[in-house]
């Protein structure tokens, strides 16, 4: 008996756990670049890519990299406020973005690869505002930071092969990560890993 009260007891546990999951959408150019840095970071329970910001009701690869639907290439944290907060979350976006480029990431130019935070409540946008303000004066940059702070929108999950695209096909992704500029640029800016 007492091992069964254990029992409920860790599944209630893990349930209301699992209800207090909060979600950020980031859109930092490339997805597949962005969902590695999040899914290593300790409170982040899940990430998916996708597509977010524009003007149609659905959203897939074709359509967003033509500039069709206004969309942005997104990923969507899921992630525990217990062990992880809003605003480290943003240091991680701040740290895998090029936040002074307004036309798009690194290689990548349009404005489904322009960066953006979408906030889902005041308090995150109080929190998204300060955050770049604090970067804007770091003295890190020598342009402005152009980041764009926006209301969330639908979230429309990627196709199921660009999921954890990193894992899948490390090798081309390997590639485009460096060949993109992103690799250098980071360096550049904030040191090696």
């Amino acid at each position: 008996m007492h091992k069964l009260l254990l029992i409920l007891a860790l599944c209630g546990l893990a349930l209301t756990a699992h209800a207090e999951t909060r979600s950020a959408v980031f859109a930092g150019g490339c997805f597949w670049c962005m969902q590695e840095p999040f899914d290593h970071v300790k409170g982040v329970t899940k990430t998916v890519v996708g597509y977010t910001g524009g003007n149609k009701e659905d959203a897939n690869y074709n359509a967003v990299s033509a500039h069709k639907t206004q969309h942005r290439e997104a990923i969507e944290v899921s992630y525990d406020p217990g062990q992880i907060s809003y605003e480290q979350l943003l240091d991680v976006f701040w740290r895998n973005i090029n936040p002074t480029q307004a036309d798009g990431q690194f290689h990548d130019i349009g404005l489904s690869y322009q960066a953006a935070i979408y906030y889902g409540s005041d308090e995150e946008k109080k929190i998204a505002e300060a955050s770049k303000e604090k970067l804007a004066k770091s003295g890190r940059f020598q342009k402005p930071i152009v980041t764009e702070i926006l209301p969330v929108k639908p979230f429309y999950p990627a196709e199921e092969y660009h999921q954890k695209y990193y894992e899948k096909n490390p090798a081309a992704y390997g590639a485009y990560h460096v060949g993109s500029g992103r690799v250098a640029y980071l360096a550049k800016i904030w040191g090696k890993k």
